[in-house]
């Protein structure tokens, strides 16, 4: 399809938010993405290979909560294009979804490459110029990469959560620091002995999920989702976990009285999880101040953690302040001309699609608004 009008838009930065930008505007302006790497090569990562493109939540008050650090800003942006958006998307370009049974949504194919490929295809009248963007300069609006100047009527900067912070900052844009988010967590205890035990429906700040023992400390979703709300906390700091229901733990040693008491504790957390913390007695052998020990470690089990895991983020937090972009149309408060949209804001959620939803619905309104600026007179 012809372009209908002769503006120029440039984005910089070939990941999903930059793309869907992309394909809002193909079809109604000359639109360049400037990537240096492959073009949506972040979606092969997600939902492990699999592309969790978004989360089954329709109602757009109930998304927000799920977002540590933006949930105001996209109370309006969400309602603008929400997850039955996504989906109705992801159907027009031939990709089927399904819906997991928490709420989590996948292609049909389970094939993040398959999502990439159609996704690329749907760009057909989008240019990619495999450049590094430098900066952007002003009056009038230019792109500087590592290879020449290309001049805009709009600049759209969707660099993700890891990059692109220099070029903002030269336009004058006050960048909250970036910290690890969604991420495993280092302790201080040696928890070798435990790496690859699994315990589900542990409770800690507020969360119940599965909590995961590794070489260096703790992950898996709990805490993933405790590394998201404690980002900017100072370390280190000490984290309560509640391993298990509640259950008569003298009836059942008076019950069992031969039974080794770390067999007895398996029935309720994985066997080296009770090994790690009963002592290699019967039952008979404990008394009131051992038998109370061994519950609070089940139901007050404190580790002190002393640092996110080194690379070992999915998102991080931080990035261009909230307060400097326009919520309605993802343009600059500071310079005309100038759109943000996906991670490169100080925007984060959860895991479970949320951070993808946050590309689609921010990339949507970017694309809006320019729409609006340069068509609607």
């Amino acid at each position: 399809m012809e372009q209908e009008s002769i503006y120029k838009i440039g984005i910089i930065g070939g990941g999903p938010a930059g793309c869907f930008c992309a394909y809002q505007l193909q079809n109604q302006f000359d639109v360049t993405i400037f990537e240096c790497n492959s073009p949506l090569k972040t979606l092969l990562l997600t939902g492990g290979g699999r592309c969790n493109l978004a989360h089954a939540e329709f109602d757009f008050k109930e998304l927000t909560k799920n977002y540590p650090r933006g949930e105001k800003f996209l109370y309006s942006v969400l309602s603008k294009f929400s997850t039955a958006d996504t989906i109705d998307f992801f159907e027009k370009i031939g990709v089927k979804t399904y819906i997991q049974n928490d709420m989590r949504i996948f292609p049909e194919s389970n094939s993040a490459k398959e999502v990439r490929e159609k996704f690329l295809d749907a760009l057909k009248h989008t240019h990619f110029k495999k450049e590094k963007a430098l900066c952007i300069e002003q009056n009038p609006l230019r792109v500087v990469t590592d290879n020449g100047s290309y001049k805009f009527d709009k600049i759209i900067i969707a660099t993700g959560g890891h990059a692109g912070y220099n070029i903002v900052k030269y336009l004058g844009h006050n960048i909250i620091e970036p910290k690890p988010a969604l991420t495993a967590l280092r302790t201080h205890e040696c928890l070798k002995n435990l790496a690859g035990v699994s315990i589900k429906n542990v409770k800690s700040c507020g969360f119940t999920d599965s909590l995961l023992f590794t070489h260096e400390g703790i992950s898996g979703p709990l805490i993933y989702k405790i590394s998201s709300i404690k980002a900017r906390d100072k370390f280190p700091y000490k984290l309560t976990f509640d391993l298990s229901e509640e259950f008569n733990f003298q009836e059942l040693l008076n019950q069992n009285p031969h039974k080794s008491v770390k067999n007895l504790i398996s029935e309720f957390v994985p066997k080296s999880f009770a090994e790690y913390i009963t002592p290699d007695k019967k039952c008979h052998m404990i008394d009131g101040k051992t038998r109370d020990e061994i519950l609070n470690k089940i139901h007050n089990f404190t580790l002190t953690i002393t640092s996110p895991v080194k690379g070992g983020e999915v998102v991080t937090c931080g990035g261009v302040d909230l307060k400097e972009i326009n919520p309605k149309t993802m343009e600059s408060k500071l310079i005309k001309g100038i759109y943000f949209c996906g991670e490169v804001m100080d925007i984060d959620g959860f895991c479970g699609g949320f951070n993808l939803q946050n590309c689609w619905s921010t990339a949507f309104c970017a694309s809006q608004g320019i729409i609006t600026e340069l068509l609607e007179f």
